[in-house]
């Protein structure tokens, strides 16, 4: 766990050298996502995170993806609050998604914005997720929920409710000048996820399109060419044809 939680924090302090302002810890040290096949008592999740926040200081914000970690909420719960001094942005993702009773019973007891949603298809699921499991942070996929103007639709019933809107997407260039458009248009977007090429493994996010969208800042830029204003790729759609 030394090794996992060293290379955490490193992530972390190397984000904000780059310009992040903010950063999401993929941070499952247990549960159907844990990184190496770690299997660390609960309590770990909070160490690792503690050294985090100690690195990169208070003046960067920090998310937090536990990855459908626990259980049950009450489980949940004896953890989370241990991370309240923390000031993390949100936790996103601690129970499976369609424990929306459990999601409720978070919300009303734990001092940290609870984020979901990266599974969600159409806006009906997200009205379940909103209404019924009341979490804080919604995050439509564009390439996902069904597409840009669902994705738009999603965003309004969070304006409607009060709630905030991080959208998921990591997967390809297209999907990520997709979100980049949804959260100009979006005023309660704090946020929009976004994992450089040269930082992924994955050849079809690497290479799909011709230039990527490049931060400055610590910001996205929105594209000034017509459309999503990304070019494709059309060698690597040759290559990646089934």
């Amino acid at each position: 766990m030394a090794d996992y939680k060293s290379s955490l924090r490193d992530w972390a302090v190397q984000a904000k050298q780059r310009g992040f302002r903010a950063a999401k810890l993929e941070a499952s040290l247990f549960g159907p996502y844990a990184h190496g096949r770690l299997n660390e008592p609960e309590a770990a999740l909070v160490e690792v995170i503690a050294a985090c926040r100690e690195a990169v200081g208070r003046d960067f914000t920090l998310m937090v993806d536990v990855q459908y970690a626990f259980s049950d909420a009450k489980k949940a719960l004896r953890i989370l609050k241990q991370l309240e001094p923390l000031d993390l942005f949100f936790i996103e993702t601690p129970l499976w998604i369609d424990d929306l009773d459990g999601y409720a019973f978070l919300h009303e007891n734990l001092g940290i914005r609870v984020a979901a949603g990266e599974w969600q298809t159409t806006r009906f699921e997200f009205i379940d997720l909103m209404d019924r499991g009341q979490v804080d942070v919604a995050q439509p996929d564009v390439g996902r929920v069904g597409g840009l103007t669902e994705a738009k639709r999603v965003c309004d019933l969070a304006a409607a409710r009060g709630r905030l809107i991080v959208p998921h997407c990591w997967k390809t260039g297209i999907g990520i000048a997709a979100s980049v458009h949804l959260a100009a248009a979006t005023g309660h977007c704090p946020f929009v996820e976004f994992l450089p090429a040269a930082q992924c493994d994955a050849p079809l996010r690497r290479e799909l399109v011709q230039e990527e969208l490049r931060m400055r800042d610590g910001r996205l830029a929105l594209p000034t060419r017509p459309g999503l204003g990304i070019e494709l790729n059309r060698e690597a759609l040759k290559k990646f044809a089934v």
